[in-house]
């Protein structure tokens, strides 16, 4: 049996944890230790989200400068993530192949998603660095908590490339 298993971004990088490698190695071994059991007697497909990855490296970009696409660096965010989920999966289950496949959607330019960005990416600001940074960079946010969250589009795609 196929079985498709979906995990958000935060499943990596929770809010309130260090935004850094090993905490999502962490938890990246958490969900493979999880699921490695159903890959053994299944076709175990994983999906996942980025939001807390891509914000990440877009911060990181914009503080080097650059002022990369949203979806170069979902590319980015998606071969690191699974990578270490494949890393974590082979480590619980060295007997099985595992393979990660990055994938490219094609989506309507004219979605209305563009004309309003709600989809949360990135770690949460404190109100004067938001506006810092928001004013530095042209970022749109959102309240989220005591603070602030750079939100982006999310159109639907029309079909995987």
């Amino acid at each position: 049996m196929k079985i498709l298993a979906a995990l958000g971004g935060n499943a990596l990088l929770r809010r309130g944890e260090p935004l850094d490698i090993e905490t999502q190695r962490r938890n990246a071994r958490a969900a493979a230790l999880a699921l490695a059991p159903v890959a053994g007697s299944h076709r175990l497909v994983i999906t996942h989200g980025n939001g807390p990855q891509i914000g990440l490296l877009a911060e990181q970009a914009a503080a080097a400068g650059d002022s990369a696409p949203l979806d170069i660096l979902g590319a980015e965010s998606e071969g690191m993530v699974g990578y270490l989920l494949v890393q974590e999966l082979v480590n619980a289950r060295p007997d099985q192949p595992f393979v990660t496949l990055l994938t490219m959607v094609e989506v309507d330019p004219a979605d209305p998603a563009f004309d309003r960005p709600i989809k949360p990416i990135g770690p949460v600001y404190a109100d004067e660095a938001w506006k810092a940074l928001a004013a530095r960079t042209g970022w749109r946010g959102a309240p989220e908590g005591a603070g602030w969250r750079r939100v982006v589009a999310s159109p639907a795609p029309r079909r995987i490339v």
